[in-house]
């Protein structure tokens, strides 16, 4: 072979490389990126139950954005695992706080007065909160 042809070889291969090695490494990095996005527990709790949005949203004085939010952070709590006690429990607590946030942004009239009875801290904390 010659000299030419192995450096166009040589060249055609390191261009591909550089063109797939971006696409296959940022699939990877993405979903690491999606993990690292989606909130603890403790973020939740933080934002949501000790924080005000939990009780803007149930108040009735959140933004649509503030509601999505919400909403967001509470589906992904209630698919961590939790740090004490069972599974079942721990979908058993979750879902209505899911189903009524999901409600709020739908807009039922019923849904903050869900949201505030969902928002039970010591039915939650009493098994499944770390000691």
């Amino acid at each position: 072979m010659s000299q030419k042809k192995f450096y166009q070889i040589a060249c055609s291969v390191l261009l591909g490389a550089s063109v797939c090695l971006p696409m296959v490494s940022s699939n990877a990095a993405f979903g690491e990126e999606e993990a690292a996005k989606k909130p603890s527990i403790k973020a939740v709790m933080k934002s949501c139950f000790k924080g005000p949005l939990l009780k803007k949203v149930a108040s009735g004085t959140a933004t649509d954005e503030e509601k999505k939010e919400l909403h967001t952070m509470l589906v992904a709590m209630s698919k961590a695992k939790p740090p004490r006690g069972s599974e079942e429990s721990w979908k058993k607590l979750n879902k209505p706080l899911v189903e009524a946030s999901q409600k709020v942004i739908e807009g039922d009239a019923q849904a903050p007065a869900m949201l505030k009875n969902a928002a039970n801290c010591k039915a939650c904390h009493s098994e499944h909160k770390p000691s």
